[in-house]
Order: structure tokens, then C-alpha cells, then sequence
């Protein structure tokens, strides 16, 4: 099984009773297991995402935004998320996540950003775009312009909706 990026969009109110569940749990069970239709598999877009922005010259706000998207922070005391035996990210760093305002500001952002201009600023030649930004171990089904297209749209309109809902965003890797 690969290791991908995970994020789930939560309200603040089950991020605390999943610390309160690891606190009084005798092995620190969070509980955490957020709905379905909440998280979202980026796979391994996210550093190849930031790299198009790179490379095409995306303007730093927006770059930052896109990092911030796909890394968080560590404002967030997500440290009850990482215990063994119920470690969220038992394959990478430590969970990260981005606070309601943090949220709606890499929203707004996200919505600004024209992936479709900073794909047509890669090169014509799949193979010559892909040693540009990087690989990800093989050819991508349906070529890299559409994968990457894909998931930052799935990724703008995950934070649109968190936006929207008022929700937090957790990041791992899993």
C-alpha cells in the first residue's frame, strides 16, 4: 500500500472530543474517524502541485497558500493524533492542520489560483514536463496535465466546503 496525503475536514467540537478520548482512554484511543465524504486521498499531487506553481512562476502569496494547503501548520495541538497504537500517521511526520480562519484564507486563495495557466507554462513533452516537476514512479493514467488538474480541483473544492462549513482541516500522511 503507497503512502498518501490524507486531509479531513472537521468541526473544532470533534477534534476536541477525540483529545478528550485519547486523554481519558487507558492506550490514548482518539476515537478519530472522521465520515468518509470529509477526508480526502491528494496521493502524491501535493508536491508535485507546488512544483507547477514553482516553476510557472505562481505568484508567492498563492504558492504559500498551495503549501499551506497541503502541508498546514503546527498551531494546532494535534499531538494525541500521533500515539502509538492509534497514530493517524503512523508512515509520516507528524499530523498538521489549519485552523477556521487559516481555512477560509487558503479558500479564498485556492479560488484565485488558474491551474490550467500554470499547467500550459509546462513543457508540450509529457516526459520533459515530468523531469521538470518530478515523477512519481511510473506514467500517470490519463497524463500528468489531467492528474494534476484533478486533485488540485478536488483539493479547492474540499477547502471551499470546509470554508463554507466552518469546519478545520487535519493533514497526514497515511
Amino acid at each position: 500500500m503507497a503512502v498518501t496525503q490524507q486531509l479531513a475536514r472537521i468541526p473544532e467540537g470533534y477534534l476536541e472530543a477525540c483529545r478528550r478520548s485519547a486523554a481519558a482512554s487507558s492506550d490514548r484511543d482518539p476515537h478519530w474517524d472522521p465520515p468518509a465524504y470529509d477526508v480526502l486521498d491528494l496521493d502524491w499531487a501535493p508536491a508535485l502541485l507546488t512544483r507547477v506553481g514553482e516553476v510557472a512562476g505562481l505568484e508567492e502569496v498563492h504558492l504559500d497558500a498551495l503549501r499551506r494547503a497541503t502541508d498546514g501548520d503546527t498551531a494546532l495541538d494535534l499531538g494525541f493524533l500521533n500515539t502509538h497504537p492509534h497514530a493517524i500517521a503512523p508512515f509520516g511526520a507528524a499530523p498538521t492542520g489549519l485552523g477556521v480562519s487559516e481555512v477560509a484564507r487558503v479558500c479564498e486563495l485556492l479560488g484565485q489560483i488558474d491551474m490550467p495557466v500554470l499547467l500550459a507554462a509546462l513543457p508540450a513533452d509529457e516526459r520533459d514536463a515530468e523531469s521538470l516537476i518530478g515523477q512519481m514512479g511510473g506514467p500517470v493514467t490519463g497524463g500528468l496535465r489531467a492528474y494534476l488538474l484533478e486533485h488540485f480541483n478536488a483539493l479547492r473544492n474540499f477547502y471551499l466546503d470546509a470554508a463554507e462549513r466552518h469546519l478545520l482541516v487535519v493533514l497526514w500522511w497515511d
